[in-house]
C-alpha cells in the first residue's frame, strides 16, 4: 500500500524456512502478550516460546518494540485481507456503508479472537514513531477500499475524512474494551452510528 512503512525487520526472509521461523517468532510474541502483557515481553522469552535461538530473533529485530511493531504490521495485513474477503461476496452496488460495517465487524472479531490483538492491534502502546503507530495507515487502507468500492478517486478530502473516522473509532473502541473485555455492547452500536453519520457528509451524494 502507498505510504505504508515496511515492517521493521533487520532482514527480510527469502527462503521458506526463514519465513516460517519469522512466523513462529511473531506467533510466540502474540501468545506472550496475552499471557503477560507488553511491559513483561522480552526477546529472550519470545525465543524460548518459539523454540529458536535468541540470535534468530535479533537477526530480524533490534528489540521488543520492533518485534511488536512487526506483529502490528502483520495484524493490519491480515485485517485488510479479511475485510476484502468479506466484501468480495457482497454486491458492488451496496454503497459505502457495508465497507464501514465490515471493517468494524472484522476488527471486533479479531479483537476477541486473534492472539495478541487485544494489546497490540495496529500499533505499539505509547510509541510516538510513525513506524509503530498506524492510524494513518489504517485510514489509507479504508480510503483505498472505499475508493475501489465506489469507483471514486482518493482525494485529500476523502483521506482526511477517513483519518478522522479512524481516530474517532479508535478512541471509542479503546473505551468500549476498557470497560468490557468483550467490548461494551451498548457503546459499540454507537460507534457504528457515529461513523455512518460522519462519513455521510463526504460519501453521500
Amino acid at each position: 500500500m502507498d505510504g505504508m512503512p515496511p515492517p521493521p525487520l533487520r532482514r527480510t526472509p527469502v527462503q521458506q524456512r526463514s519465513a516460517q521461523r519469522l512466523g513462529r517468532i511473531l506467533d510466540a510474541c502474540a501468545a506472550l502478550l496475552d499471557e503477560s502483557g507488553y511491559e513483561a515481553l522480552s526477546t529472550r522469552a519470545v525465543a524460548e516460546r518459539a523454540g529458536v535461538p535468541i540470535g534468530s530473533v535479533y537477526r530480524f529485530f533490534a528489540g521488543k518494540r520492533e518485534l511488536a511493531a512487526a506483529l502490528a504490521h502483520r495484524n493490519l495485513d491480515e485485517f485488510t485481507r479479511r475485510v476484502q474477503d468479506r466484501l468480495a461476496g457482497r454486491p458492488q452496488d451496496g454503497g459505502w456503508r457495508p465497507v464501514i460495517d465490515t471493517m468494524l465487524d472484522e476488527y471486533l472479531a479479531m479483537k476477541r479472537s486473534v492472539p495478541g490483538f487485544a494489546l497490540i492491534d495496529f500499533g505499539v502502546p505509547g510509541a510516538p514513531d510513525p513506524v509503530f503507530s498506524t492510524n494513518h495507515q489504517v485510514a489509507d487502507r479504508l480510503c483505498e477500499l472505499l475508493g475501489a468500492r465506489l469507483e471514486i478517486p482518493a482525494t485529500p478530502e476523502l483521506r482526511r475524512a477517513c483519518l478522522v473516522a479512524v481516530e474517532a473509532a479508535d478512541a471509542l473502541l479503546q473505551l468500549a474494551f476498557r470497560t468490557d473485555r468483550a467490548g461494551d455492547p451498548a457503546l459499540i452500536p454507537e460507534i457504528r452510528v457515529l461513523l455512518h453519520a460522519y462519513l455521510a457528509r463526504t460519501l453521500d451524494p
